[in-house]
């Protein structure tokens, strides 16, 4: 009987193996089939790129910023060749001059010492630097001094740490105390929690623009011409551009009838117009605006119940014999828009400008003035998704606006810095403006402030025609033919808006004396051989 049972068993197993091995057989080739046909399917898809430019976001497809557009790329495009020995000599000159962009440093104007002390020494450990037992023969003790307050004011963490969302208290403090005494206000008038310290003035424009465009029905009124920074953000926020236009033949100067005009059309248009851009000094028209003009504007924005962004990082580049910054923040005061809380007011202030030119730094700040305690609380929310502001920027701007009192030992040599750089701008502005103006179909008003001339430039009717048969404007046509055949890089006027029928451009007079005077040389040239090529 046990016998017969191990029988069965065996018989059993053996057929129990007989059945694992024929189902493992199956299960294999089963899977083998549906790794062949995964196989044959991965061949055969096409893999197609999830973002282009048809899924991407079309407003920023379709913003547009001149500044660093089509013509300055291409100036990089040709100066990379120049950079090389073979391609160099292919092009009728040695290297650009950009003029394309407000960057002193970048076209040889030098840092100011004291500022850069100080941001050194903050930088550096404690122990190579405001410790080291040399620092007191390599800097100043003012600058050691003022590198010892501002690591008390970064609480000791450094300039490597993240700092308050709208900057330390310290500076803001400083900033205060800076527009209390520009603007004749008492000390302690302003609060510091209605300053927000900002990566250059772009980012506060940004964040108030970002506030201000709540739909495509907002609008934004903004001068014609204008920086791109407010038509690009306006564009990529989904807003609405309101254009005013400056009067060209009066200086460029402001025209309360005209702010009416474009007002009101922009409301015909269904248009909810809830703000306004000031540029003074101008950008890129160059004119100061006086104090009438000033007090109209505030006036006309408390009236129409316009939030007032006014952007005055020009405020130091003030050239004209009878011209002088007036500030909207002064002028919200001397109306009493302020007291009676009848104003919204921001306004903008940098370090890339000037006479420290720090672009690179990234340093700026806004004041916020008559708004409701709850839309700042939603602008401290915005500027903490960014964490802070860059901390060397936070420091540059708290020298900008504080800098060595008289009888400290810095106090002269920083002052003669900055005289000198004012005064060479002051020469080249007149330079630039009053060579132009000597080109037989030239016209540049004189410039009063800030960094720029925008001549206009009459064009020959061939060029119109070639640049319309081409798809492009006829000063960009103008502006790619200047870099091709002399190395200057301008941008073109079309990139900020002007009348129609006008043509011209826009250039820095940022470079040298003696580069600014071949400038109008070369230019005048230019001009005489592109008119005859498409007369």
């Amino acid at each position: 009987m046990k016998i017969r049972i191990m029988f069965r068993l065996s018989l059993l197993s053996a057929a129990s193996l007989r059945v694992s091995a024929s189902t493992a057989r199956n299960f294999l080739k089963g899977a083998a089939s549906s790794l062949s046909t995964a196989a044959s399917e991965h061949e055969s898809h096409h893999y197609e790129k999830r973002l282009t430019e048809q899924s991407m976001c079309q407003n920023l497809r379709h913003m547009e910023y001149a500044v660093r557009g089509k013509v300055v790329i291409k100036a990089d495009e040709i100066n990379q060749k120049l950079q090389n020995p073979n391609e160099k000599s292919s092009f009728p000159f040695d290297h650009i001059v950009y003029t394309n962009i407000g960057n002193p440093h970048s076209v040889g104007q030098k840092p100011l010492t004291w500022p850069r002390q100080v941001l050194a020494l903050v930088d550096l450990p404690d122990e190579v630097g405001i410790n080291h037992p040399l620092a007191k023969k390599i800097f100043p003790q003012d600058a050691i001094e003022r590198a010892k307050l501002i690591k008390k004011g970064l609480a000791y963490h450094g300039s490597g740490a993240y700092t308050h969302s709208q900057g330390p208290l310290i500076f803001r403090e400083e900033i205060c105390r800076f527009i209390e005494k520009r603007d004749g206000l008492e000390e302690g008038e302003i609060d510091p929690n209605n300053i927000f310290m900002t990566n250059g003035a772009s980012s506060g424009i940004e964040m108030v623009l970002n506030a201000l465009i709540a739909d495509s029905t907002s609008g934004v009124m903004i001068p014609i011409p204008q920086y791109p920074i407010y038509s690009a953000t306006i564009d990529h926020n989904g807003g609405q551009k309101v254009g005013y236009y400056l009067d060209e033949k009066n200086g460029w100067d402001m025209n309360l009838k005209e702010l009416e005009r474009a007002l009101a059309d922009a409301k015909a248009k269904g248009i909810d117009v809830n703000s306004f851009v000031l540029i003074n000094p101008g950008n890129p028209t160059g004119q100061v605006l006086d104090k009438a003009a000033i007090q109209d504007i505030v006036r006309f924005c408390s009236k129409h119940n316009l939030v007032l962004l006014a952007d005055e990082v020009y405020q130091e580049n003030v050239y004209g014999t009878n011209a002088e910054f007036y500030s909207c923040r002064r002028a919200a005061r001397d109306t009493g828009l302020d007291k009676s809380d009848e104003i919204e007011l921001v306004s903008f202030h940098s370090t890339s400008k000037g006479l420290f030119g720090e672009c690179g730094r990234r340093g700026g700040y806004m004041e916020m003035c008559g708004f409701d305690p709850a839309i700042r609380d939603q602008m401290y929310k915005l500027a903490s998704s960014h964490l802070c502001s860059n901390v060397p920027g936070q420091i540059m701007t708290s020298l900008m606006v504080n800098g060595p009192k008289e009888g400290d030992v810095s106090y002269k040599s920083h002052e003669k810095e900055k005289k000198d750089i004012f005064e060479s701008l002051q020469k080249r502005a007149r330079i630039v403006s009053d060579g132009f103006n000597k080109i037989p179909g030239f016209s540049c008003q004189p410039v009063q402030g800030a960094m720029y001339c925008f001549p206009k430039v009459t064009m020959p009717s061939g060029a119109i025609e070639f640049a319309q048969a081409n798809g492009i404007t006829p000063d960009t046509l103008y502006a790619i033919s200047l870099l091709e055949n002399t190395g200057i890089c301008v941008v073109p006027a079309s990139g900020f808006g002007q009348e129609k029928g006008r043509y011209g451009f826009r250039t820095t007079f940022l470079p040298s004396e003696e580069e600014m005077v071949n400038v109008v040389e070369k230019v005048s040239k230019h001009y005489t051989e592109f008119c005859e090529k498409f007369k």
